[in-house]
């Protein structure tokens, strides 16, 4: 299988270049005067360049090709296409297409027609129109569309198909008395069949589109289709549009549209293109009624209703016209007829194109090649001795694996090859140890059972990469321990992955053999045993910028951009050292800044799913203008990518308050999303909206770019047992909950029960002077537990709800129980799982450095009767 890659760039100029061919149509220049643009009606450079009237007494052959065939159109259609004038003819200047019920022992029970335009009328970048009347009734599926007339890009649907009306089952009726009345325009693209994809948008036409006349067009531009009934646009689909960091790499898409697969003739590889492609090629026009199918026979009423098709269903068409933009033949653009929002969520439709996989920051997990259980992808090995290494059981270690070496020279170990590995469903599991030179390490444990038979033989430790492009050798002395193995003692040895490099173990990208031996034709006679063996990688620290904790970072001072004032280190009566800033009358923005000409940015990448930018900010003195706005901005690569944001969107909506601290969080995934580049962040800023700021002094601590969750373990509260430093709890009734059997999968739990008093609330509360700290999960962190009601609540108000109290009991949030699982009530006897981000439970107002009590409960006062189970209760990044 070859690798699929990104193909960025157009590749359009790779290939032949095909013009628009048809049968009429000189061109014609124009002057259009943009100001006296109607745009709700198609603009006068549109220029007619081929087109049927059907006007005359017969379908006109130069024009059009009869497709003859029984084979179900790919869909499982119930027709066979005829060229016969009971399928197809033209009368009173218009087009019909007939499907009529087939002659009984007919290959399939109806017939009808498809005609298409292929090498008469081929296009590319134009607007269609078909004025149509369409059929009606259970199976029937009239559509005009357009296929590729030469497959640039590979066999269906990698080469594109643009359908620019579609209709099944007009005027059928459901159970509620609604009418069929959809019309719909799809593209298919994609990869090859079964994985293929589509995208596209129905509309209800007023009038049902079988009772009268309607105009169908699409207007097909370089990198955009539109969609238009009666010349309303109504749905519009463009071209993938590539997200790149600063280094130029794919990391995602800007809008998710169209795209095509195909293999590229001088690399042989499986490419993604997100441009124009596929439908950047000529393609001709298609026009068929068909009867049933896979999708007429699946929706509305299902099937094929005979009596709608016994007279016969017509779709009868007026006129098709093509035209061609004058503006800008090449590319379409410049005639486009488009209303206002037409790009808007209601109008653009989001097409199925793969997101671009951001390049790995990670570094490579452990890769255990045996402790004890053999790795099929790993197997023990004898290179050349012809012996089976066997698995033993060891006092000490369990199975291990025992070598020997006999009179015929060889080296044993572990190998990870395809020639070697005997199952032929795994394949060959090569570690790539480039990331970890410097920190990853192998290790095993060694046991000497019988020593080679010459005394001279020294222990090896060798390492290949890349069936054997490289190796690296070592004597076990050169380990981390440094001793020579003793026979009858188990020894374990640590080799760092640098030491194997600098011995010749170069590129060490695709490790696929460990070895352990005696010196080469020097072993006869050795008996060995060897386990838990690994390649290390140690958890690598998280990337984190501190932009000022107790001091300033010489690397990013702090800034004034054009104010004139100096931000200097003051002392803060609560926080020690921090950072101050002022605003003075000329306009500026004010903030953290590497040196000019230093060239420093922190690439924040792999921070992206988790990390934050975060800072502490109390506003000294407000800006003199009431008015201004607090704003937080960042920029990378010389400002390329830059983003403005309300510094209350990371304070949950809190506006500051003067003399008080507040912190504000910035989810970097967010900043993503708003097509920011982290990967060379060099401003942050946090200042009074620009030119509103006088005045204003305010201070900044502990800002700094980092994940939170690194290193961060959660709270467990309830999971088979109470967490020791934890009790349950019942406020006010007296009550005891209980830990229980559940007498299902969830084994203990916890229960609660109201019987008496209904004035309480229960839960989970911290013992004195116990409380969870979970500010640094402010970004990813939730609370979460599994609820089942045994009995609701008698009172008729009742309602179920979840609450966290602070230590101070004043500082909560309350929250419907039903908000931490999409809406829904509790069912008595059903398990649910509940889930409360703590962003929400902030925003509602709960200090989340203090969680003291967490509660689950009917209202108060209301809650008589209540029984219910609560398990695995925990406070984690999600």
């Amino acid at each position: 299988m070859n690798p699929i890659t990104t193909k960025i760039r157009p590749i359009a100029a790779a290939l032949v270049a095909l013009g628009l061919v048809g049968c009429g149509g000189d061109s014609v220049e124009t002057n259009t005067d943009y100001t006296q643009i109607d745009t709700t009606a198609p603009v006068d450079d549109w220029e007619l360049v081929w087109s049927d009237e059907f006007s005359g007494d017969s379908i006109d052959e130069r024009k059009w090709n009869f497709e003859v065939n029984c084979q179900g159109g790919g869909n499982n259609e119930q027709q066979c296409y005829t060229d016969s004038p009971d399928n197809a003819y033209v009368s009173d200047d218009t087009l019909k297409i007939v499907a009529l019920p087939a002659e009984e022992g007919a290959e399939k029970p109806y017939t009808s027609a498809r005609l298409n335009s292929k090498m008469k009328g081929d296009f590319k970048y134009s607007r269609i129109e078909v004025r149509a009347k369409m059929p009606s009734g259970q199976g029937s599926w009239p559509a005009v569309w357009m296929m590729p007339t030469d497959s640039v890009y590979g066999t269906w649907p990698k080469s594109g198909e643009i359908d620019i009306v579609e209709a099944v089952n007009l005027k059928t009726t459901d159970e509620e008395g609604n009418v069929e009345n959809n019309i719909h325009g799809t593209l298919h693209y994609g990869s090859e069949w079964p994985d293929n994809d589509s995208s596209g948008k129905a509309y209800a036409v007023e009038g049902n589109p079988a009772d009268e006349f309607h105009t169908y067009a699409v207007e097909w531009q370089e990198g955009e289709i539109r969609w238009y009934v009666d010349d309303y646009l109504y749905a519009t689909q463009m071209e993938s549009t590539v997200r790149y960091n600063s280094k130029g790499e794919a990391i995602g898409l800007n809008h998710q549209g169209w795209y095509t697969e195909f293999y590229n003739q001088s690399t042989g590889e499986l490419e993604v293109a997100y441009g124009p492609e596929p439908f950047d090629q000529r393609f001709y026009l298609i026009m068929n009624l068909a009867v049933g199918g896979d999708w007429p026979e699946n929706v509305n009423n299902l099937g094929i209703d005979e009596s709608a098709f016994a007279e016969g269903q017509t779709l009868e068409i007026d006129y098709v016209r093509v035209f061609q933009c004058a503006q800008n033949p090449d590319t379409g653009k410049g005639c486009e007829t488009v209303r206002a929002g037409y790009k808007d969520e209601e109008t653009l439709v989001t097409g199925k194109a793969p997101i671009p996989v951001p390049p790995t920051t990670t570094i490579p997990e452990t890769l255990t090649v045996f402790d004890g259980t053999p790795n099929p992808a790993w197997p023990a090995w004898d290179c050349c001795g012809g012996s089976t290494p066997e698995l033993v059981s060891d006092a000490d270690k369990g199975d291990v694996y025992k070598f020997v070496v006999n009179e015929t020279p060889t080296v044993n170990g572990f190998v990870s090859r395809e020639a070697f590995i005997e199952d032929e469903t795994v394949a060959p599991q090569p570690f790539d140890a480039s990331q970890i030179i410097e920190s990853g390490y192998f290790t095993f444990d060694l046991k000497v059972v019988t020593p080679p038979s010459n005394g001279s033989a020294e222990w090896l430790f060798k390492v290949e990469t890349n069936e054997g492009q490289y190796a690296g050798e070592l004597p076990l002395t050169a380990s981390e321990e440094g001793v020579a193995p003793t026979v009858g003692e188990w020894q374990t040895y640590t080799f760092p992955i640098k030491a194997l490099v600098d011995a010749g173990l170069d590129e060490p990208s695709a490790i696929d053999v460990l070895m352990i031996f005696p010196t080469w034709d020097m072993g006869n006679g050795a008996e060995y045993l060897v386990t838990n063996a690994e390649i290390v990688s140690p958890e690598a620290a998280s990337p984190e910028l501190v932009l000022f904790g107790d001091s300033e970072n010489p690397d990013w001072p702090m800034w004034d951009c054009c104010g004139g004032t100096t931000p200097v280190v003051v002392t803060d009566d609560e926080r020690g050292n921090v950072a101050e800033f002022s605003v003075g009358a000329e306009p500026a923005v004010l903030g953290f800044k590497p040196p000019e000409d230093s060239g420093i940015k922190f690439d924040a990448s792999a921070l992206m799913v988790e990390g934050v930018i975060q800072f502490d900010l109390k506003v000294v003195e407000s800006p003199s203008n009431p008015d201004s706005v607090w704003k937080f901005k960042v920029e990378s690569n010389n400002a390329k990518s830059a983003l403005e944001l309300d510094l209350t969107a990371g304070s949950g909506g809190v506006e500051p308050v003067v003399g008080e601290w507040q912190t504000y969080t910035f989810s970097l995934q967010e900043l993503v999303n708003q097509d920011f580049d982290i990967s060379a962040i060099d401003v942050v800023m946090m200042y009074p909206a620009w030119g509103t700021g006088e005045g204003a002094v305010y201070r900044v601590d502990e800002a700094r770019i980092y994940n939170p969750s690194a290193g961060l373990e959660g709270l467990t509260v309830f999971e088979e047992s109470i967490n020791a430093d934890w009790n349950l709890f019942d406020c006010c009734a007296g009550s005891t909950p209980a830990v229980v059997d559940s007498g299902d999968d969830h084994g203990q739990v916890a229960e609660f029960v109201i019987q008496s008093i209904p004035e309480t609330v229960l839960g989970f509360q911290g013992k004195e002077g116990v409380s969870f700290d979970a500010s640094a999960m402010l970004a990813n962190g939730a609370i979460s537990f599994d609820m089942r009601v045994m009995s609701q609540p008698e009172g008729a108000d009742a309602q179920w709800l979840f609450k966290v109290e602070s230590s101070d009991s004043a500082v909560f949030a309350e929250v419907p129980l039903a908000s931490g699982n999409y809406g829904e009530e509790p069912v008595a006897g059903e398990w649910a799982t509940y889930n409360f981000t703590l962003q929400s439970l902030f925003d509602a107002g709960l200090d989340i450095s203090d969680i003291k009590t967490i509660m689950i409960f009917p209202t108060w006062g209301q809650s008589l009767g209540a029984e219910y189970q609560v398990d695995n209760l925990v406070i984690d990044n999600f």
